[in-house]
């Protein structure tokens, strides 16, 4: 029944109640998910800097699997709310099953390949000594999380079309309180190390994975799996790829990226690793309320592209743009004050070296983070229209093109040393908000690429 009336609030409701009835579990289910890594940058930065630089090194690796896979879940999500906005039911429960299926089949073959592949990945991002066997060490683990935290991912988006994030924060919860009890346990008291860091994230997303499967499979709910008679449909697996493969690879070329950017960093020596991973951290805490009302764009949007409700799906993307853009231009300007940013980075390491550059490398994106707000809920607009393509192209040019083209102008004609790694992200970031916006302008994301059936509404 809730799930039922946030679909009437979404297509019919009062707006702003509908973003926020969304956007505010999304954003505490984000920052649960942030909490993961956090509670392991903060005991690894207690442990020793070599711990905290390895983590940080290979944890590009693994997001670019768990990108790779969001575009399953994009797809999903994009393609369950417009069965959903369609009153296609049945249809919606189909399609979940097949996407069920298939992030299943990719999450184990993904976990199984990084698994073998760990040792020549850590040799080829240029770790040696103990950088290298404490890199392995951890992503060698916390690489086998992949079918559980896919099994979250499934659940969140399934739920999320359907207008309810208000469970899969609270599922979030369960893990997270995990979590923060075995990374102390594993790391200090039983002197596991980077070890533990990487055994406490695999075990903490178990319990929430079956809880989720159990839910999924209940037929009591709208949508639920099924697999009695289980085949895969080929109109809905293209449905996928055209949705789901832009934002695959935009998101894991992305990533791959963010593995160079590492790399390069990593050149600046050990605290200039340590600072850009704790910076980065907590640039994503500032960004989840962006993060947030993007996602719920694109449930509403989607919704309401698959009622035909194309004007109330335009409303619902600029009330969400404007609510980003004067909160994160707020929260910026209070972040990126020298003495604020300095008390932030200073709770996850002590070392002087490493405070300095993470506090310098947050408040310039903090200062700038305004843009994230244009770029997130654009996204959100386009995602919910099926134009995934578009994403995928902007994210690709946002790293390769605007962001390394902006670190060799500030390194080798600047010469502004590990500084040139702080402006190259905040550039890149504010040029490719500009050209999503210019393209919103366009119309095209009015050309809704998901066909809904009219047949088997239940």
């Amino acid at each position: 029944m809730a799930r039922k009336n946030n679909s009437d609030l979404i297509l019919s409701g009062n707006m702003l109640k509908a973003i926020l009835s969304l956007a505010v579990p999304v954003v505490i289910n984000s920052f649960l998910q942030t909490m993961y890594n956090l509670t392991d940058t903060y005991w690894l930065g207690h442990i020793g800097k070599e711990e905290l630089a390895a983590i940080n090194l290979v944890t590009p690796v693994q997001n670019i699997v768990i990108n790779f896979g969001a575009g399953i879940t994009v797809a999903g999500s994009v393609l369950v709310a417009q069965y959903i906005g369609a009153k296609a039911v049945a249809e919606a429960k189909k399609m979940a099953s097949q996407i069920y299926v298939c992030a299943m089949l990719f999450s184990i073959a993904c976990a199984a390949a990084c698994f073998a592949a760990a040792w020549g990945i850590v040799s080829w991002l240029g770790a040696d000594g103990s950088i290298y066997t404490y890199s392995r060490q951890y992503l060698q683990i916390v690489i086998l999380d992949m079918p559980f935290l896919f099994t979250i991912n499934m659940y969140t988006a399934i739920n999320q079309a359907q207008g309810d994030t208000l469970h899969p924060m609270l599922l979030n919860v369960v893990g997270i309180v995990l979590n923060m009890i075995m990374d102390p346990l594993f790391m200090v008291v039983w002197k596991w190390g980077i070890a533990g860091a990487a055994f406490a994230t695999l075990f903490a997303k178990v319990p929430p994975a079956v809880i989720a499967l159990c839910s999924l499979l209940n037929r009591n709910n709208q949508v639920y799996l099924t697999f009695r008679g289980f085949r895969f449909e080929k109109d809905k697996l293209k449905d996928i790829l055209r949705i789901g493969l832009p934002t695959a690879i935009g998101g894991s070329t992305m990533q791959f990226g963010f593995l160079l950017m590492s790399k390069n960093v990593y050149k600046y020596g050990t605290e200039a690793m340590a600072a850009y991973g704790i910076g980065n951290k907590v640039n994503s805490l500032i960004t989840l309320p962006s993060n947030g009302i993007g996602s719920a764009t694109a449930t509403i949007v989607g919704q309401n592209m698959g009622a035909g409700q194309v004007e109330r799906a335009r409303k619902g993307y600029i009330l969400s743009r404007n609510i980003c853009v004067v909160f994160l231009f707020i929260g910026g300007m209070i972040l990126s004050r020298a003495p604020v940013s300095k008390a932030i980075v200073s709770i996850f390491n002590d070392d002087e070296a490493v405070v300095a550059m993470a506090a310098d490398f947050l408040s310039i994106m903090a200062f700038w983070c305004w843009t994230n707000g244009i770029y997130n809920s654009t996204s959100g607009l386009f995602q919910g229209t099926g134009h995934t393509e578009v994403t995928m192209l902007v994210d690709a040019t946002r790293l390769w093109v605007f962001r390394f083209l902006t670190l060799f102008i500030c390194e080798s004609v600047l010469h502004m040393g590990v500084r040139s790694v702080w402006y190259s992200v905040v550039v890149s970031n504010g040029i490719s908000s500009l050209i999503l916006y210019i393209v919103y302008k366009t119309n095209l994301w009015k050309k809704c690429k998901i066909k809904v059936k009219e047949t088997n509404h239940v």
